[in-house]
C-alpha cells in the first residue's frame, strides 16, 4: 500500500469525519422527528468539512507543481552558482580535474588488482592441471612397467614352455624312428 502524505491523511480524515457526521445525522433525523433541528445544523458542519476536505485536494494540485518548479530552480541556481564568476569558475574546474584523476588513479589500481588476481589464479590452475598430469603420468607409467615385466615374463616361460614342448617332441621323434 502507497504511503501518504500528510496532506493526504488530513483530507482523508476530515472526508471521513464529514461521512461519518453525515450518516449520523441522517440517521438521527429518521428516528427522532424532535432531533430535526439539530440534525439539520449537523448536515451542515458536515457539509462545510466535506467542503473543507475537498478545498485541501484542490489545494494540493496546486501545490505539487509549484513546489515541484521551485525545487528544480533551486537545484539549477545550487548547480550553477559556483560558475557565476572567473575564480569560482576556475577553482571548481580545479577541484573536478583533480577528482577526475583521483578516480581514474583509484580505476587503474583497482584494474591491475584484478588482472593481478587472475594472473595468480591462472597460474595456481595450470600448476594444479600440472600436478595432476605428473601424478596420473607417473601412476600410469608403473602400470605400463608392472604390465611388460609381467608380459615379459609370460612370454619368456611360455618360450620355455615352447622350447621344452620343441625338444621333447624331437626326442620322441627321434627316439620313436630309431
Amino acid at each position: 500500500m502507497a504511503t501518504q502524505t500528510p496532506t493526504q491523511r488530513r483530507a482523508a480524515a476530515k472526508k471521513a469525519a464529514a461521512t461519518r457526521k453525515r450518516n449520523t445525522a441522517s440517521t438521527s433525523a429518521r428516528t427522532a422527528t424532535t432531533n430535526a433541528r439539530t440534525a439539520t445544523s449537523t448536515t451542515a458542519k458536515a457539509e462545510a468539512k466535506g467542503l473543507q476536505a475537498l478545498a485541501l485536494q484542490a489545494e494540493r494540485v496546486v501545490l505539487i507543481p509549484v513546489g515541484a518548479a521551485l525545487t528544480a530552480r533551486d537545484n539549477v541556481v545550487e548547480n550553477v552558482k559556483p560558475f557565476t564568476s572567473r575564480d569560482t569558475a576556475e577553482r571548481e574546474i580545479t577541484r573536478l580535474q583533480k577528482r577526475v584523476a583521483t578516480n581514474l588513479r583509484k580505476f587503474e589500481r583497482r584494474g591491475s588488482t584484478a588482472r593481478n588476481q587472475l594472473q595468480r589464479q591462472v597460474k595456481r590452475n595450470r600448476t594444479q592441471a600440472e600436478r595432476f598430469v605428473r601424478r596420473n603420468r607417473r601412476s600410469v607409467e608403473s602400470q605400463v612397467k608392472s604390465t611388460r615385466k609381467d608380459i615379459e615374463t609370460q612370454v619368456r616361460t611360455a618360450r620355455k614352455d615352447i622350447e621344452r614342448g620343441a625338444t621333447e617332441f624331437v626326442s620322441n621323434v627321434t627316439n620313436n624312428f630309431a
